[in-house]
């Protein structure tokens, strides 16, 4: 005997079908489920990639703030070898005018004057 097919109309689809995944149920979705394979393979690339991307620009974030850092102790060096230089320079010119570093340091003079000098003035 031969198998008869009859038309089985099928219920209107829902939001709550979709959320519910009744859809996949479908005659439509069971004859094209190497699309939606395909769609949800792609889809997963997609995320996985993304995924990547977000770990690459964490990875050059946390370099740019290194890169920074190296950057001002470069400047920072840069800045007391200049001083060096400078004071090596000013020990040069005072060997050359044969002077010397003081072993005792001067002293500060103090002068008062008494209230009673200055209004004989």
């Amino acid at each position: 005997m031969a198998k008869r097919t009859t038309y089985r109309p099928q219920k209107k689809l829902t939001f709550i079908d979709i959320i519910k995944g009744n859809f996949l149920n479908r005659d439509e979705i069971k004859i094209h489920y190497k699309y939606f394979l395909l769609l949800f393979v792609l889809m997963m690339a997609m995320i996985y990639s993304n995924h990547l991307v977000n770990k690459k620009i964490k990875i050059v974030n946390a370099l740019k703030e290194e890169t920074e850092e190296y950057k001002s102790r470069n400047a920072y060096a840069q800045s007391k070898l200049i001083k060096v230089k400078m004071e090596s320079e000013l020990g040069k010119e005072v060997a050359r005018d044969s002077l010397m570093t003081l072993e005792n340091h001067p002293h500060k003079l103090l002068i008062k004057l008494d209230s009673t000098d200055a209004k004989a003035k």
